[in-house]
């Protein structure tokens, strides 16, 4: 069995983490941490979990996490960085599903996140934890760095004409809403049901700290330096992520069947699904499962492909896609602990 520990066990991503990893049957907890809830029952924070995780919360310096096979950090930014050096020396494999590792030029990560990283020497070995493009390096690597939730359907839906060469890199747009749960537990007038339920807005349209990341990993599908207009938006639900892409085809691109390069670039993928033309997703049809769903448009026959794409934010957004990234580390089946189908209603 793998020993697993949890760092910032206490937030939805942690919970989520929890819920997936208690079903894996090849993983055992061994460890949740929280500082605040140290000595507290998990399933006393967490009922849904009563009967599954039989833990409670311990201190990060008690030593358990030294112990562990694996350790995912669910921890806002700032944390993992401080604490993943000792455990990387220590034998212990991270997945980091906060932003510490995702941006590979240090300084870039400093000028969006406003102070100095405390390990850059890392970032170089940290594998970007996007399995659909980088399952070989993968595999026995001893870093994760979990991408954003916004990032994967971003990347997702744009990848396939990208790394085809169909469309113009410089004339990107993502139109991407996410669910409250995306900004957090932690208390929040914004998040308040009074506040974002039946309403739709806009944030972070000057500049949003996904960007960056986003805009590496499509350049890494170009080979080449892209532009990207990204604005995400808060949506009245808990849980989902809606991406509207648009993306100027080129005299390749106008000329190809788009519907079968999609089908085509993830057919062996398990968990990206291209839904045949001229149905759309829904976020419903992905709330709890470790898939993003999508659909290649061209509208009128004209010149820009529209791809819109869903996912949990939650589930293949975080905590399944680091579930995922850990199965093909140690060499598992990907799938396994994962083959949930989304909850309706």
């Amino acid at each position: 069995m793998i020993t697993v520990g949890i760092v910032g066990g206490t937030g939805y991503t942690g919970v989520e983490l929890l819920r997936l990893l208690s079903c894996h049957p090849e993983v055992q907890l061994r460890a949740i941490t929280s500082r605040a809830e140290a000595g507290r029952r998990v399933d006393a924070l967490f009922p849904n979990l009563r009967g599954h995780v039989d833990l409670c919360f311990t201190d990060p310096q008690d030593g358990a996490l030294e112990r562990c096979d694996v350790v995912f950090f669910a921890t806002p930014h700032n944390v993992a960085m401080r604490s993943v050096p000792a455990l990387l020396s220590a034998g212990v494999r991270v997945i980091d599903l906060s932003a510490d590792f995702r941006i590979r030029d240090a300084a870039l990560w400093e000028t969006w996140y406003g102070e100095t990283h405390a390990c850059p020497d890392l970032l170089s070995e940290a594998v970007y934890g996007l399995p659909e493009r980088h399952r070989d390096a993968l595999r026995g690597a001893r870093l994760v760095a979990c991408p954003g939730c916004y990032p994967t359907a971003v990347q997702l839906g744009f990848m396939p004409l990208l790394a085809a060469g169909l469309a113009d890199p410089h004339s990107l747009i993502a139109n991407a809403a996410s669910g409250v749960s995306g900004a957090g537990r932690q208390a929040s007038v914004a998040n308040l049901l009074s506040e974002a339920g039946d309403s739709f807005k806009a944030y972070g349209v000057a500049g949003h700290r996904h960007l960056p990341e986003i805009r590496q990993g499509l350049e890494d599908s170009a080979g080449e330096p892209v532009t990207l207009t990204f604005v995400p938006h808060l949506a009245p639900m808990i849980r989902g992520i809606h991406a509207t892409l648009y993306a100027r085809l080129n005299e390749q691109g106008r000329a190809s069947d788009l519907q079968s390069v999609y089908e085509s670039f993830y057919a062996d993928e398990p968990f990206v699904d291209v839904l045949p033309a001229g149905i759309y997703p829904e976020t419903r049809s992905v709330r709890g499962a470790n898939i993003c769903r999508m659909t290649v448009t061209v509208p009128q026959g004209g010149d820009i492909a529209v791809v819109t794409a869903v996912e949990d934010n939650l589930v293949k957004g975080a905590a399944g896609q680091a579930v995922q990234c850990m199965n093909i580390m140690l060499g598992l089946d990907e799938r396994s602990g994962l083959s949930q189908p989304g909850l309706l209603p």
